[in-house]
């Protein structure tokens, strides 16, 4: 279970609620609400107040890079440090896992970076992500930039990794409609404060 009790953030907060083993929990909100302020500090990449915990474990309790490890979160825009896809991922990556998001084949590691388009490298984010097996997932609009069957195959392969790995998993969209296909409860951001959405 990933559980945040009490955190506060610049001005948000404190915020409070739970996630499930297994479970997904949408978040919406206008543009600017705080959405991916949220994320961040969870992952404890932004300064915060509270505490946050997985199966127990609390943020505090381990050390950064390992806690974001544990509880991995994918930005709405990813980052890619090298000029190939090949050293993003880890050595013993299941080339399975570029199939169900709809390459060819695995030569897309061998691509260069700058020849991804953004659907592409969206995809290929969140394939980077599941290639290191958090227990946690915090995705920030990750389908944003996607056609209609890459949204299904990103969205079929993100509950596969939930419900296999009992993964809880948190979804920022502002797609309403996917929101009430891929999470059974679905809070909103308002205000500076989370409530209960339809």
């Amino acid at each position: 279970m990933l559980q945040v009790s009490d955190l506060a953030f610049l001005d948000w907060g404190p915020l409070s609620f739970s996630v499930d083993a297994g479970e997904c929990l949408g978040l919406s909100g206008a543009s600017g609400s705080g959405k991916s302020l949220l994320l961040r500090a969870i992952a404890d990449i932004d300064p915060h107040r509270g505490r946050v915990s997985l199966d127990g474990v609390a943020s505090t309790d381990v050390e950064g890079p390992e806690w974001r490890h544990r509880v991995g979160m994918l930005p709405a825009e990813s980052r890619w440090w090298f000029d190939t896809v090949r050293p993003h991922f880890p050595d013993k990556t299941d080339r399975e896992l570029f199939a169900k998001l709809g390459f060819a084949d695995a030569e897309v590691l061998d691509w260069p970076v700058r020849r991804l388009s953004v659907g592409e490298r969206q995809r290929l984010a969140l394939a980077r992500l599941l290639a290191h097996s958090p227990r946690a997932l915090l995705l920030d609009e990750p389908t944003a930039n996607l056609d209609a069957e890459s949204v299904r195959l990103a969205e079929d392969l993100i509950g596969d990794y939930r419900t296999t790995h009992l993964a809880p998993v948190l979804w920022v969209a502002h797609d309403a409609g996917q929101l009430a296909r891929v999470a059974r409860r679905r809070l909103r951001m308002l205000d500076k404060e989370l409530r209960e959405a339809a």
